[in-house]
């Protein structure tokens, strides 16, 4: 399964101990793609990988992956959920969006939340926004950790690191159980979120979408980035790393986000379930008995090569592997 790969992902990636400075990095498409058609066109090309991908991840049943996405106000999360999840059945795909806390889950830990939304094996999640919020938000606005009614603690910076090492523990155990962790960060900047707030006040089909807090988070803007960039360098490591995606153009950041999932998908290496000797020999006899003229009369060794007793039948052995997930679907 081969795929050309438009985009040097390491130039995104923040690697672990890496110091992250979001002011040094652009915000605007790279040369990567010539423009917007190019990137439409690489889209498309990753779109249909990520179904191929996806299909054995759902037929294999023993992996899963959580995509996190986190950005400021209007940098293009659900955008990207639209576009770059379009290449995916919707039976395998979960998209989950955490707000503010709610009063059963503020009476947990933090990461109590999320548990409940994890990606089952064989399917794919995508948090827009997630845990992490407690690591930003909350930091930005500490007054919102009153109503946790959290045990004391002597300084705000102990807290902070502490969540920061149980975030990493945390993913480390998800990566230990097969669940596969790919963080971005759409990084916008302050002139095209003020361009994108306007044309939310201006266009009536997105006037709903407008909060007036969103104003007042934006008079903040320093205090976010710095929220961000210590929350990078302390939780980006080598098995689920950050990406810093610029968002200044949305067909930009949605290719390489496309590409970068589509990298590492195929890089699991998923396969569809093997079928034995005396499978095989059952799918021929059954085949016999609907009259299928094809698979039916097919040479053994044909049946082999072709994975599945053709596209047709291809159907079947998938089905076949899918019986024991499909209550979880």
């Amino acid at each position: 399964m081969g795929n050309k790969h438009r985009f040097d992902h390491k130039k995104f990636r923040v690697s672990e101990g890496d110091k992250v400075k979001l002011s040094k990095i652009s915000t605007g498409a790279g040369k990567e793609l010539d423009d917007k058609k190019d990137g439409t066109a690489a889209l498309a090309d990753d779109l249909s990988m990520l179904f191929q991908c996806q299909d054995k991840l759902y037929a294999e049943g023993k992996r899963s992956l959580l995509i996190i996405l986190q950005g400021m106000d209007a940098s293009g999360k659900d955008g990207t959920v639209r576009h770059v999840m379009n290449g995916v059945n919707p039976q395998g795909c979960r998209v989950y969006s955490f707000k503010a806390p709610n009063s059963e889950e503020l009476q947990h830990h933090f990461l109590w939340r999320p548990m409940r939304y994890l990606p089952e094996r064989g399917m794919i999640t995508i948090f827009n926004r997630s845990y992490y919020e407690e690591v930003l938000v909350v930091r930005v606005h500490p007054n919102f950790l009153e109503p946790q009614n959290l045990p004391p603690f002597k300084k705000l910076s102990q807290l902070w690191s502490r969540r920061f090492e149980e975030i990493r523990n945390f993913e480390e155990v998800l990566t230990n159980q097969g669940t596969q962790v790919i963080k971005f960060y759409l990084h916008l900047s302050q002139e095209e979120q003020r361009q994108r707030l306007l044309e939310r006040l201006s266009t009536p089909e997105k006037q709903w979408k407008f909060n007036a807090r969103d104003l007042d988070e934006r008079e903040l803007w320093r205090e976010y980035e710095k929220a961000f960039e210590e929350m990078m360098e302390n939780t980006s490591t080598k098995r689920s790393p950050w990406y810093v995606i610029p968002a200044d153009d949305k067909w930009y950041a949605r290719a390489a986000i496309a590409d970068i999932i589509t990298h590492q998908l195929m890089a699991m290496d998923l396969r569809y379930p093997d079928v034995s000797e005396e499978q095989r020999a059952t799918y021929l006899d059954l085949a016999a008995r609907l009259g299928s003229n094809g698979p039916a009369n097919a040479d053994k060794s044909t049946v082999e090569g072709d994975q599945a007793l053709s596209k047709k039948n291809d159907a079947t052995t998938i089905k076949s592997a899918q019986t024991d997930s499909e209550n979880s679907i």
